[in-house]
C-alpha cells in the first residue's frame, strides 16, 4: 500500500513531522558526511532529506513511484524530482553513487526487484541507505504517521533482503525513539526520548537506518557433480534366425 504524496507532504508540515525529519536527517548524516563531487538519488518520498546533500553533490535527484504521486522539489529552484516506475528506473548502469531510500521499501509491492533495479543503476563503488519502520517500534503500530502504512521490517530482515539483492551491510543505526504523539508538550521530551533510546541501544526504535555497498561480484554457485544416467535395461541386437523371419512375414 502507497500513500498519497499529498498526505507525505503534510505529515512533514506538521510539528510531528519536523520532529521526525530532525531525527532521521541526524541519522542520515551521521553515516553520509562527505557527498562532494557525488551523484546522489532518492527514492520514494526523499525530499525533506535531500537538502542535506543538494549545495555539495554533484547531482542530486529525486525519484517518487507513480502510484504515490509526485510534488515540485525544491520549490524555488529547476525541478529535480520526477514520478517513475519504481521497478524500471529511467537512468543508465552505474549512473549514480548513493541512493536514499526513504518511504520507499516498505511502500512497495516487489521490495526484491526494487532493490535490484536500485543496484543496475548504482556505481560499483556505490552505497545505498535505507530508512524503514522497525517492526517492533510504536510507530509502525500507528496509523497515525506514514511509517505505520506498509510492511515494516525486523532487522534481520532487512539484512536478508539485501544480501539476497546482492548488497552488503556495512553500518546501522535507529531513530524515533519517542512515540508518536504530536502533542507539543509532550514534543517538549522528544530529545531526552531520543537522547535515551539511542543510550541503551533500545529495540523500540521507529525506524532502522541500514546502510549497504553494492556487491559487484556474486558468489558463484557450487556445481553439481554429473550423475552418470544409467539405463534399465541393457540393449541386446536379435538372433540372425528371427531378423531373416521377421523379413519374409
Amino acid at each position: 500500500m502507497s500513500l498519497d504524496v499529498v498526505d507525505l507532504r503534510n505529515f512533514y508540515a506538521q510539528q510531528l513531522g519536523k520532529v521526525a525529519r530532525r531525527f532521521i536527517g541526524r541519522g542520515i548524516r551521521a553515516r553520509w558526511t562527505d557527498t562532494r563531487g557525488q551523484r546522489v538519488l532518492g527514492i520514494g518520498y526523499p525530499t525533506p532529506y535531500l537538502g542535506l546533500f543538494r549545495e555539495h553533490a554533484e547531482r542530486c535527484l529525486a525519484f517518487m513511484p507513480a502510484q504515490q504521486g509526485v510534488v515540485r522539489w525544491p520549490s524555488e529552484r529547476p525541478t529535480l524530482a520526477a514520478l517513475v516506475e519504481e521497478y524500471d528506473l529511467p537512468l543508465p548502469d552505474s549512473a549514480v553513487d548513493r541512493v536514499l531510500l526513504v518511504h520507499a521499501l516498505e511502500m512497495s509491492e516487489d521490495g526484491l526487484s526494487l532493490l535490484r533495479e536500485v543496484w543496475r543503476v548504482l556505481a560499483g563503488s556505490g552505497r545505498i541507505l535505507v530508512v524503514i519502520p522497525n517492526r517492533r517500534g510504536l510507530w509502525a503500530r500507528m496509523d497515525t504517521t506514514p511509517f505505520g502504512y506498509g510492511r515494516p521490517y525486523s532487522r534481520s530482515q532487512i539484512v536478508d533482503l539485501l544480501r539476497e539483492s546482492s548488497f552488503t551491510p556495512t553500518s546501522w543505526g535507529e531513530a524515533l525513539y519517542m512515540p508518536p504523539i504530536g502533542k507539543r508538550w509532550f514534543m517538549r521530551s522528544a530529545v531526552a526520548w531520543e537522547r535515551t533510546g539511542a543510550t541503551i541501544s533500545a529495540p523500540f526504535a521507529g525506524v532502522h537506518i541500514v546502510e549497504a555497498t553494492k556487491q559487484v561480484y556474486r558468489a558463484a554457485p557450487a556445481r553439481r557433480e554429473k550423475r552418470r544416467l544409467v539405463p534399465s535395461l541393457e540393449p541386446a541386437l536379435p538372433a540372425p534366425g528371427a531378423v531373416a523371419r521377421d523379413a519374409t512375414i
